[in-house]
């Protein structure tokens, strides 16, 4: 690691600390006040009670029903005038939670910088999250300090930066020990491959954090620590620290309160969304946009934050992925859900979502189908889930609700390469929530993820073999 990096880590990890207090508390904290006295910014996470059974009507309806079930019940935030259109809408409803508002300052740029120096990579938010234009300098760093080990790969651009209107190239790293053949975009790798995906929902900024730390623990533990760098020396590691720049670049541009912009930014339907991401969110859901199972569990309503769009694998940020994984992966799976992928299939991606604690596989979009490795699958879900501490495993339906469009589907869908989603975040205490305290980072979840990354990079060259 670099000095200017090991100088950032430190000054943010204190900051962090400082504002600890800030953080959002989820499902299961104290009682909360009822939402009429409500204050600017001030959100509300309701409990809907049986939501299990109504949760197809939840997400068509548009609510922003969080990734967090406790027994039948479901949990949905907005402001306050949600729960008054959930009881409009027949649901029962209790205030589980009040968020008030929490205070950052906005970094002073939008869009990408036109030099990713040494300065943009120490840019920060909220007590030391790093910002889109500081992602993509660390990773420029990365490579030019470890050049045996990485390059950085642009693999498209976000939708506006498409329109020409601002936005962010979007950009990988490839991480191995460099030989003839590695990090080529060609499904013909000599090495297996792992990879890592991150703030693909943009609120979810545990998963950017998580994804830089990894990359730096690749790359500065390459010959000094044995794991590492027998990993390395087998391994393609391939990571997308921020899937969804331009939704990030909302969140960061927050002010007083983080704006928890959940899509990304296209707003060719629904031109008078919100841009604060309250419970009217301009863009599209780009994790139930992908055609496996599209249009379960998901919006129509342009301003929902489950909003589909318009058509399955409409969104350039979408397309884009799905020609990296193309370029990656050979395609190993025949048509239909329940057709298997043989044992010789090597490869793993993992999409990182927060929060609740749990590790998610195919299918997302009816939990009553089980794909052809579904033993496989289920048998490495149980092990990430035990390295985690306990979380829970299983369907999306069978612990959460059935929701179609996901990447995760998708590339088991299309490839037949082992897929996962990790929900990382506890769902009450003071590091839950879309928005930790940094320092929740360096305590708890990196060191939590860690273990479960390097594990499932141990089964990338075989994961359906056993």
């Amino acid at each position: 690691m670099s000095i200017t990096r090991r100088s950032a880590l430190a000054m943010t990890v204190a900051v962090g600390a400082a504002t600890a207090m800030l953080a959002g508390v989820f499902p299961g904290a104290n009682a909360a006040p009822s939402p009429t006295a409500q204050q600017p910014g001030t959100s509300y996470v309701y409990r809907v009670p049986g939501g299990v059974a109504k949760s197809e009507s939840l997400l068509r309806e548009g609510f922003d029903v969080l990734e967090e079930r406790q027994g039948g019940d479901l949990f949905v935030m907005g402001p306050a005038e949600v729960g008054g259109k959930l009881r409009a809408s027949g649901h029962q409803v209790q205030v589980e939670q009040v968020l008030p508002p929490l205070t950052w300052t906005p970094p002073a740029r939008s869009g990408q910088a036109a030099s990713l120096d040494a300065k943009v990579a120490e840019e920060t938010y909220y007590g030391g999250y790093r910002t889109v234009n500081a992602q993509y300098a660390h990773l420029d760093q990365v490579a030019r300090e470890h050049a045996a080990l990485a390059t950085v790969v642009d693999y498209g651009d976000s939708w506006r930066k498409s329109r020409g209107s601002g936005g962010y190239d979007l950009k990988a790293i490839c991480i191995t020990k460099k030989n003839t053949g590695d990090c080529a975009l060609s499904t013909a790798a000599p090495k297996p491959r792992l990879f890592v995906m991150g703030q693909l929902h943009a609120r979810e900024i545990t998963t950017g954090d998580v994804a830089y730390r990894w990359i730096d623990h690749l790359t500065d533990g390459y010959g000094t620590d044995t794991q590492v760098t027998n990993l390395l020396n087998t391994t393609e590691v391939w990571v997308v620290p921020i899937a969804n720049p331009d939704g990030v670049d909302i969140v960061q541009r927050g002010g007083s309160y983080p704006y928890l912009q959940r899509k990304n930014a296209n707003n060719t339907n629904g031109a008078g969304c919100g841009t604060t991401g309250g419970s009217s969110q301009v863009g599209i859901d780009l994790n139930r946009n992908t055609s496996s199972g599209y249009g379960v569990g998901s919006s129509t309503q342009p301003c929902s934050e489950t909003y589909r769009g318009a058509s399955a694998n409409s969104e350039v940020e979408t397309k884009a992925l799905q020609s990296l994984w193309r370029s990656l992966y050979r395609d190993r799976r025949a048509t239909g859900t329940t057709a298997a992928a043989p044992a010789d299939t090597t490869g793993m991606v993992i999409s990182m979502h927060s929060y609740s604690n749990m590790v998610l596989f195919p299918w997302g979009f009816n939990s009553s189908v089980k794909s052809g490795n579904d033993a496989s699958l289920r048998a490495i879900a149980r092990q990430m889930a035990s390295l985690a501490g306990g979380w829970r495993y299983g369907q999306p339906g069978e612990i959460l609700y059935n929701a179609g469009g996901a990447t995760d589907d998708w590339v088991y869908d299309d490839l037949g390469v082992s897929s996962f989603v990790w929900e990382i975040g506890n769902p009450s205490g003071t590091c839950s929530g879309f928005t930790p305290a940094y320092s929740c980072q360096t305590s708890l979840y990196w060191p939590k993820v860690k273990g479960m990354l390097l594990y499932a990079a141990s089964k990338t060259a075989r994961p359906y073999s056993s």
